[in-house]
């Protein structure tokens, strides 16, 4: 697959910092950008504790994710899952890293939906009010989609932005990024993934919605999942082509079970 490339590369020259990490869990998500060559690269890597080092595998989560979005015909930050040899706090680790690049056109700028929000809206005007008077009706039906088949936790105000054009005088939406908190990425043991309710509706941050992926979903109209296409189980099976020595196959299975239990759910909710 053209979005993992499994050839070790040294990556030891790129400097990690943290970023803001509001799902309540212990660790660090790390980033890094390279920009030496012709386009800004942007890095991250997953859940990183300084004891243990990298505990997490949201940059699979990623790949798995933008494979499902692609299934859907739904526009997102592309990403690639890189096999690296990196160095953070002196210490070396070989894991695998999602790279990406700038998704701002010229003459663009961006900022949190939360901030633009709070400058724009209109007296008592909620955050879902507000998307819809803006004309973002349908990039909130599929986010909140595909938020309830992955259970993205980290839907907060921040991780929605809006790309804007002083000249033309035109701001839109970025495509949808950041799903690394999501699928069984609770799961570090084997035990753990044995025991998880891939329905069970666990509690997220959602700026647009409720606290419940659940709840959210059920704004979508009918009119609008009809128009998705429309998944079969190998569709699904196809998402995970070229992980399974990544992340193995218990997770590949369990992951899989979550996305056709939830797309299958959609006609009953």
């Amino acid at each position: 697959m053209t979005d993992i490339i499994t050839e070790l590369h040294d990556m030891s020259y790129l400097n990690w910092t943290k970023t803001r990490k509001s799902s309540g869990t212990a660790g660090s998500f790390l980033k890094a950008y390279d920009d030496t060559g012709k386009k800004k690269k942007y890095y991250k890597l997953s859940d990183y504790d300084q004891l243990n080092g990298i505990v997490g595998h949201e940059c699979i989560n990623e790949i798995v994710v933008q494979r499902l979005l692609q299934k859907l015909g739904i526009k997102h930050l592309e990403y690639t899952l890189v096999h690296a040899a990196v160095r953070i706090d002196g210490k070396e680790y070989e894991t695998y890293l999602c790279e990406s690049e700038d998704y701002k056109a010229p003459g663009e700028s961006k900022l949190s939906l939360e901030d633009y929000y709070a400058m724009e809206k209109e007296k008592d005007e909620s955050p879902l009010e507000f998307c819809n008077r803006k004309g973002w009706d349908t990039y909130i039906y599929e986010m909140t989609v595909i938020d309830y088949l992955v259970l993205n936790r980290d839907r907060h105000g921040a991780n929605i932005e809006v790309l804007r054009n002083p000249k033309k005088k035109a701001d839109r939406l970025a495509p949808l990024f950041d799903h690394g908190l999501s699928l069984v990425c609770r799961c570090h043991t084997l035990q753990e993934l044995e025991h998880y309710d891939v329905l069970e509706d666990k509690r997220i941050q959602s700026f647009i919605g409720t606290s419940s992926a659940l709840q959210n979903v059920r704004i979508v109209p009918k009119s609008f999942l009809k128009r998705l296409p429309k998944l079969t189980e190998n569709d699904i099976a196809d998402i995970f082509e070229g992980l399974e020595d990544i992340i193995g196959e218990a997770y590949i299975n369990k992951m899989h079970d979550m996305i056709w239990k939830r797309w299958c759910s959609l006609d009953s909710i």
